[in-house]
Order: C-alpha cells, then structure tokens, then sequence
C-alpha cells in the first residue's frame, strides 16, 4: 500500500465533509417533496450541469475508457458513443427544452401530459416506466459497486486488513466488500440532504478533479519528454476502415486478446452499429435516472438546454486528460505494472489504479483518489435520489397515500434509499465486471427502452398502450438477449431488439382508441415538438389561428451535427496536446472555433425563439 499519512487525511477530511453536507442540507430538504428531488427548481443551470458532469465523472466508467485509450488509442473516442455520449447534443440543442416544459417531477408523472391520467393502459404504462427505471439505477448502482471495489483493492490489499475483520472473505468478492464501506457514506450524504447536498458535492469533487486531472496530465506529459510510446501502427490515427488494423503481437500479445474478447476487431461494422443504435437512443430522450432528474432540476426550458450543453464543455476535456494521461503512464511502464487480477488474469481495467498507485507523488495520491471517490459517491447518490423519486412520486404518493405529510414523505425517502442501495450493492454480487453490466445496460437493456420513447415525441397515434406494450417486450427481451448471449455481442443484436420492440408499440397502439384529444392538443400546444403531428396540429390551429408549429427540425439536426462534431473535439484536444501532436491538435482547434462561432448563431442566440 503507498497511501501516506497526507493521502489518508484527504480521504478522511473529504469523506467527513459529505457527512457534514448532508447534515447541512437536512432541513432545507426536508421542507417539501419538490425541495428533496428537486431542489426546489431554484438552483442555476451552471450548477445543475456541473453536478450533471461530476456525476457522469464516475470511476468505473473512468477505468474502462482508460482501458479503451490503452488498448485503441486514439480509436478510443468512438467507443463511448456505446452510451450514447452524444445523446447529450440532442438534449442540448431541443429535447431538454421539450422535457422541461412539462414541469414533471419524474419520467413517469411526466406520461400523465402525454397520454392523460386515465384511459386504456395508462396505469399499465406509467408502471412500465417505472419497472424501468428502478431496473436502470440498480443496474448503474451495480456498476459503479463494482468498479469501486475493484478500485480500492489496489490500494489497500485485503492482506493488510484481513485480520482485523472479524469474519472470511472469500478472493472474488474483496472488491465487494470495500465498496460497501465507500457506499455507506454516499448513502448517507444523498438520503438525508437531497438534491440540494448532492450538487454541492458534486461541485467540490469536480473542484478537487479538476486539480488532480491537470496534475496527471502534466506529470504524463513531462515523462514522455524522454520517453517514446511503444504502440502499434495506426494507433494515433482516430479514424478507421472496415477492421480494425491494430496488431500488438510483437509488443503486448495479451491486448489482441482483450480487442478480440471486445468484439471490436471489425470495427467498421460495430461503429455502424452504435451510431444505428446511438441516434435512435438519443431521439428518445434522457433514460428515466440522475440526468433527467437533473434536467427537470432546472428553473426553465432554456436554462435546460443551457445545463446540457454546458454539461460536454465542462466534462470532456477534464476527463480526458486524465484518460491519456495515464494511458501514457501505462505505455511507458506497462511491463513495471501488475494487471493481474484475484483470478490471475490480465485485467486491463486495474491500469488506472495501479498507474495511481505507482507513478504519482505522496499528496496528489490522496488527491486523485479523493476526486474519484467523489465521482463515484457523485454518480452513485444522483442514481439513489432518482430511483428514490420513482418509488415515493410514481408509487407511494399515486397509489397507496395521496394525501402524504411532508414528514411521512421525507421518512419514507430515507428508508426507500436505504433499500435500493442494499438491492444495487447486492446485484454487484452477481456481476462479473465492470465491462459486462455496461455492456448489458447501454445494448440489453436500453434496446428495449427506445422505440416506445421516440415514437411518444413524434407519432400523435402513439398511445399509452403501445407505449406499455413496446417498453414490456423490449424489456422481456432485452433480458432474455442479456442472458443468453454474450455481453461483448449483444450490440449487434441491437436491430432486432429494436424491431420487437417498434412492433409491441405499433401494434399496442392501434389495438386500442387514440390518446384524449384534449390531451394530445395541450402536449402538442406546451411543448411544441415537431414530427407526426398532422391531426393534432389542425385541430390546435382551429382552435387558435394564432398558433405556430415548430418548424426547427431541420435547424436542430444541423445543430446536433455541429454539435457532434464539437464533442469529439474537445475529447480528442487534451490527448493531441498531452501527445505532443501539435498539427492535428492546430487542426481541432480551429475546426472546435469554427463550430462555436456557427452554434453561437444558430442555437444560443435563438434559445427562447424555439
């Protein structure tokens, strides 16, 4: 173990300080039900985005991109589109604007504008979304319990701690056992103090990863002054054919086994197959977790669409400099570093903790791992505070106690909280690693999601029915897919969980009676969506001649390109100038001002226009 005496002080003084957020933070929570999920819709935009970033600044997602970065280089910037990472560009340049105009509290209350509060499958959808969304925020508090155990074993071996445990662990589930410890104190800072506790956390854990990114990337950048990387052809060259073209047999024979276990090898067909999927998932809207949460947080529509796009600004750059600075580290030392993991196999997600654990100083140590416990109490405390709301909001309140205190809405959100970490912590149990349930969530689980979630933006036919039968059967079968094929193929399967799930919803849809027209003609008057809305908008217009549809569809897609692009330049700008590669890295520069300059046009200027 390298900690120090300094590093451990850090640790402690940060831990104590969520302690001391929650407590803070408890009244003002406990004020109304509004004020504990959603901060009472007063905090400012920068904030909400800052503590948006800081929570998608987790540290399992963190460890695999540096996996990715060292296994794919500069290749690496497409794989996140997994996710989507650009779904955020299409919240930025329209739906958050849409979503937030519902003043909904949850995913869920937020159906009651689109399909009404009563009629065919109404209950049977609104309780879909839920069985969802509590399946997603135990799925990502799986997965960030995982990576954190995994995380913490580097740096304190269960050797040094065995014998003051009073009971036997078996080797497997050390990783477990200290992510437990971790989760207590996320738990405790995120149920007592709410919304408004965890964006004060996730600003001071962005504040201290912020000095601890540049810090890595300086110190990586200073060690390569001496130093050549010994990577295979191709490997600083972001763009790609139809395989691959990466051989590391003559320098690291075990990273062709890692891209073959990926399933990346025909990289042409996979990125085709995640862009398919990754435009359909971002014109459904943000998924029913800490994101959405954050964006129906926000005190308008405008400073919506504000929070997310200042969410990339504020994210890419930080992040990545931490990614390639100890992918560097990792280069340059790879034969120095142990990956070898409790089973005896090389795991390529240990180089983040283990390049942590040998190549930086005593102080920036504690720094580094005081940053990324915060990213994973950030990340993890934001999912507890949505599933938190689903349950009370969507289930408690609706169904079993309308007419609920304050106070017995506040107690119940303790014990609901207690509960769902117990579940998530208890899923980590079961999960292999940090790759396999990411890789169910974002192609299983997720496949199921879409098709009922873009069709209710834009199809005035959709009804609630088609929306519960299309979300049950992509779910069905995004869980049979997950269990029986394995994870690194489960995106190419994408299509045809796809195509289930768009038949459950056209076909639910049209079995029973278009949504109330009353209903259709106040979403489509409040939150102005454009697409399929033929009916709808002549009866809206009959009503009112005065009304104007939004006719923005072309402008937002040229928007969501340029948005797009300026994404993958400011993730690939801090690894061209950590690199030394001063042309591409001029190149992204000015293609990066040139995007700018053109969305301060044709987006910012024009916010409240649209």
């Amino acid at each position: 173990m390298r900690l120090h005496l300094l590093d451990l002080l850090i640790i402690a003084a940060y831990l104590l300080l969520t302690v001391l957020i929650g407590l803070y933070y408890r009244k003002k929570a406990r004020q109304n039900k509004d004020s504990y999920m959603l901060g009472g819709r007063t905090i400012p935009w920068y904030k909400l985005g800052l503590s948006d970033a800081s929570d998608m600044f987790d540290i399992s997602g963190t460890m695999w991109m540096v996996s990715l970065c060292f296994v794919y280089g500069m290749k690496s910037i497409w794989i996140p589109w997994l996710w989507p990472v650009f779904n955020q560009v299409f919240l930025m340049m329209y739906l958050s604007r849409w979503l937030r105009r519902s003043n909904a509290s949850t995913g869920a209350e937020w159906l009651a504008t689109r399909f009404g509060k009563t009629g065919p499958g109404v209950t049977a959808s609104h309780q879909v979304v839920i069985a969802f969304a509590l399946l997603s925020c135990l799925g990502f508090l799986a997965y960030g319990f995982v990576g954190l155990g995994k995380f913490i074993e580097i740096f304190v071996p269960w050797e040094l701690v065995r014998d003051y445990v009073p009971f036997a662990v078996a080797p497997q589930y050390v990783p477990h056992v200290y992510g437990i410890v971790f989760t207590l104190f996320a738990m405790f800072y995120s149920i007592i103090g709410g919304m408004h506790s965890i964006v004060l956390g996730d600003m001071i854990k962005y504040a201290i990863m912020t000095a601890a990114c540049f810090s890595i990337a300086i110190i990586a950048y200073i060690q390569l002054q001496s130093k050549q990387l010994a990577v295979p052809e191709g490997w600083f060259n972001p763009f790609f054919g139809w395989r691959l073209g990466l051989d590391w047999s003559r320098l690291i024979p075990e990273v062709n086994s890692k891209i073959a276990s990926d399933g990346y090898s025909l990289f042409g067909l996979f990125f085709m197959m995640m862009a398919f999927k990754g435009v359909f998932a971002s014109l459904a809207g943000p998924a029913p977790n800490y994101d959405m949460q954050k964006i129906l947080s926000t005190r308008s529509p405008e400073e919506a669409s504000k929070m997310s796009g200042f969410v990339s600004i504020i994210l890419l750059p930080i992040r990545y400099s931490l990614i390639i600075g100890l992918t560097v580290l990792g280069l340059l030392y790879y034969r120095q570093m142990n990956l070898t993991d409790s089973a005896g196999s090389i795991d390529f997600e240990r180089i983040l903790p283990v390049a942590i654990n040998n190549f930086l100083p005593t102080g920036l140590v504690g720094l580094v791992l005081t940053g990324l416990l915060g990213a994973f109490m950030g990340t993890f405390s934001g999912t507890v505070n949505a599933a938190q709301a689903y349950i009370v909001n969507d289930i408690y309140l609706k169904y079993l106690n309308p007419s609920a205190t304050t106070r017995q809405i506040i107690s119940l959100n303790y014990v609901v909280g207690i509960l769902v970490v117990a579940v998530g912590v208890l899923l980590g149990f079961f999960a292999k690693d940090v790759n396999s349930v990411l890789q169910f969530i974002v192609s299983a689980l997720y496949g199921g999601y879409i098709a009922s979630n873009v069709l209710k933006w834009h199809w005035w036919r959709f009804n609630a029915t088609g929306f519960f039968w299309g979300m049950l059967v992509g779910i069905v079968a995004a869980m049979l897919f997950g269990f029986f094929i394995p994870a690194g193929n489960l995106l190419y399967f994408f299509p045809l969980l796809f195509a289930i799930s768009l038949a459950g919803s056209v076909v639910g849809s049209y079995a029973t009676p278009p949504t109330d027209a009353a209903v259709l003609t106040e979403f489509y008057r409040t939150v102005r969506p454009w697409g399929f809305w033929g009916p709808v908008h002549a009866q809206v217009v009959a009503e009112d001649p005065t009304f104007q549809p939004n006719r923005n569809f072309r402008l937002n897609m040229f928007n969501v390109v340029l948005g797009i692009i300026a994404q993958l330049c400011l993730t690939i700008l801090p690894m061209y100038l950590i690199l030394m590669q001063q042309l591409p890295l001029l190149i992204t520069v000015g293609i990066l001002a040139v995007v700018v300059i053109i969305l301060k046009k044709t987006w910012w200027n024009r916010l409240s226009a649209y």
